[in-house]
């Protein structure tokens, strides 16, 4: 599920500038990263540092931003979503950025919402169960929402990364 700022220009101020980590933040981050459910205790053994350290350590973390929640990656293809695409946005005018991506918002296939620079003002991911269901929602959906003047559309034949940020 797509989970954009209530405010396409939602400004925090932890957004725009790194948060200093020590090596122990960042050990932390790496485990995390790799697995959401390792127990904090383990964790803490592995850091040389008390479970409670840990605790505090990764509140911290949320606190400024660095961890937004946790979840569980669901592999599309294995629930019927065969179809990776990728659309660009061109609307109409630029002022028209924040109606249509509230209007995304509501299409659930829409998994990404970025606002880009270059030829699209907005480069859309999207999840379909067939070729069919990409054009029903490209044609009936995306296509009729106000200030989107066209699109274009790439489909992902493979995805042959698909790796978190290495923090190191």
């Amino acid at each position: 599920m797509l989970l954009l700022p209530k405010s396409p220009f939602q400004s925090v101020s932890y957004m725009n500038k790194p948060v200093k980590m020590d090596q122990t933040d960042r050990k932390i981050l790496s485990y995390l990263i790799h697995d959401a459910r390792k127990p904090y205790l383990e964790i803490a053994r592995e850091c040389g540092i008390s479970g409670a350290a840990i605790h505090q350590r990764i509140r911290k973390l949320e606190n400024n931003g660095v961890i937004e929640g946790s979840k569980f990656k669901v592999k599309p293809k294995r629930v019927g979503y065969e179809i990776c695409a990728f659309v660009g946005i061109y609307l109409d005018q630029a002022h028209m950025y924040k109606q249509a991506v509230q209007e995304f918002q509501e299409i659930p296939e829409i998994v990404e919402c970025h606002y880009t620079t270059g030829e699209y003002a907005i480069l859309l991911k999207i999840y379909c169960k067939s070729n069919e269901h990409l054009m029903d929602i490209l044609v009936n959906t995306i296509q009729n929402i106000r200030g989107v003047a066209r699109t274009e559309t790439f489909i992902s034949l493979e995805q042959t990364i698909n790796r978190d940020i290495d923090i190191g």
